[in-house]
């Protein structure tokens, strides 16, 4: 069983939709507008995969001397 929300894109700010899939325990947030994609796992929070195109990472760059 799953349960649909619809909620703004934490990406672009668009609508998208928050899926909670039950049986599995996952829960699925995607925008079409940005293709954005979140999937967790429900019980412990924890990220299973992630696109957010546009969103860069900063890398820390350590000097060893």
């Amino acid at each position: 069983m799953q349960t649909v929300q619809s909620i703004y894109c934490p990406n672009c700010g668009s609508k998208a939709e928050r899926y909670y899939i039950l049986d599995s325990e996952i829960t699925r947030t995607q925008c079409s507008s940005c293709d954005y994609l979140m999937i967790s796992c429900t019980r412990t929070g924890k990220v299973i995969e992630a696109y957010a195109p546009g969103i860069q990472l900063s890398k820390k760059v350590l000097s060893v001397e």
